[in-house]
């Protein structure tokens, strides 16, 4: 595993604590919906966020500088750690936040043009001369986060008709109203061995997923719900354990529940573009999480139709259609923070009949605390599910 990999497969045990503040307090309550610097202590650069959305900027971090948390916090990943405490690297990151708010305020009218990402890109000195095998070599391929409507392509609309074709049209598809599936899991680094994952899903906007690690009792559930409100995230091995949430991480879980009933698509999204046609390949994992993924045919090198459209509150989505069939193999949305997008991607693959409809077994969740790959073995459509199953988490189960 690369060292990028290493310090990532760290951090995301403890990416929750806090970057530029300190420890959770423990009277915090879900309900009430504190802000980031009611649940921290010793927050100061970025305050009057939510918990949630706080958690995305410490990710963003993290990922920019190829940082786990012992290299900001002394003594991170042992019971003697202070996360409140201020060490050079914490002031120092205060400075940048406020660098980068004002570089995009004074420059760019407070559009975030710059980020840590922008400069950073996975160290933690930026570059500053470019290398030559870089200036001769392929070009980046990476593509921005908001995407130019191209001329000439199909409409949305078509690209749309064509997915819900698909899967098996609008008929079959709006007679499905819930349904059940289980299958296994592999987290990021092989933690916890194969997890058991059960995804309980309702029409419209109501889903849970939930991966349970009987083979490693001590690390507990990994659980996200949202039960058409409100949503909840517990993570094992994390400072808060379980939370609400209720920033832009929330619009996030509440267009993957609608995006899990394909029917609905064409109501979900405003502000929508078709950009050029691309090729996407499988999303990476480390050699400790894609060795254990047995019996896997890989989506490779895929031609894809791309879509792009906008939720609420500055929630973006972009939708990557296979041009062949029409079937949906990538959802990638991100979430707004103040230094920088949040990105969430879904591979899905592996498409099934399921009572008519076409419904996709493999699926690959991957945030900026780690990648969960899925294998459905079993799916039931139209089976009536308890509401205590999206409810929080303690209550799942």
């Amino acid at each position: 595993m690369k060292l990028r990999s290493i310090r990532l497969l760290a951090a995301v045990s403890i990416m929750t604590v806090i970057w530029l503040g300190g420890v959770a307090l423990p009277q915090a309550h879900s309900q009430t919906r504190p802000n980031a610097d009611q649940v921290f202590k010793n927050i100061q650069a970025l305050k009057d966020m939510s918990v949630d959305d706080f958690i995305g900027s410490m990710g963003v971090m993290s990922a920019a500088l190829g940082f786990c948390c012992n290299e900001c916090h002394t003594n991170a990943g042992t019971d003697k750690v202070d996360w409140a405490a201020d060490t050079p690297r914490k002031v120092t990151a205060r400075k940048m936040v406020n660098m980068v708010t004002t570089i995009n305020r004074t420059n760019f009218a407070g559009a975030q043009v710059v980020t840590c990402w922008t400069c950073h890109r996975g160290r933690d000195h930026p570059a500053t001369t470019p290398a030559l095998e870089d200036i001769y070599g392929p070009g980046p391929t990476a593509q921005d986060d908001v995407l130019p409507a191209i001329p000439g392509q199909p409409s949305a609309a078509q690209i749309f008709d064509k997915y819900i074709q698909a899967v098996g049209g609008a008929q079959r598809l709006a007679a499905v109203t819930s349904y059940v599936a289980k299958g296994s899991s592999v987290g990021f680094g092989g933690f916890g061995g194969g997890g058991q994952v059960q995804i309980f899903a309702k029409f419209p906007d109501q889903h849970t997923t939930l991966i349970e690690f009987k083979d490693a009792p001590d690390r507990g559930d990994s659980i996200r719900t949202y039960n058409g409100q409100a949503g909840w995230i517990k993570t094992p091995l994390t400072v808060l354990g379980e939370y609400e949430i209720t920033g832009t991480e929330l619009d996030g879980a509440r267009l993957d529940a609608q995006l899990a009933f394909p029917g609905q698509i064409k109501q979900i999204f405003t502000n929508l573009r078709v950009s050029l046609p691309t090729t996407i390949s499988d999303l990476p994992g480390p050699s400790s999480q894609t060795a254990s993924e047995a019996n896997v045919v890989p989506m490779q090198d895929r031609r894809v139709q791309v879509v792009q459209g906008s939720g609420p509150r500055g929630l973006l989505a972009t939708l990557f259609f296979d041009q062949e069939s029409g079937l949906l193999l990538r959802e990638v949305r991100y979430s707004r923070t103040p230094i920088g997008r949040v990105p969430t991607q879904m591979d899905f693959a592996d498409y099934r009949d399921v009572g008519g409809i076409k419904m996709p077994f493999r699926l690959t969740f991957a945030w900026l605390d780690g990648r969960d790959a899925i294998q459905l073995s079993d799916v039931q459509t139209n089976v009536a599910i308890d509401a205590k199953r999206f409810g929080r988490p303690a209550t799942i189960k």
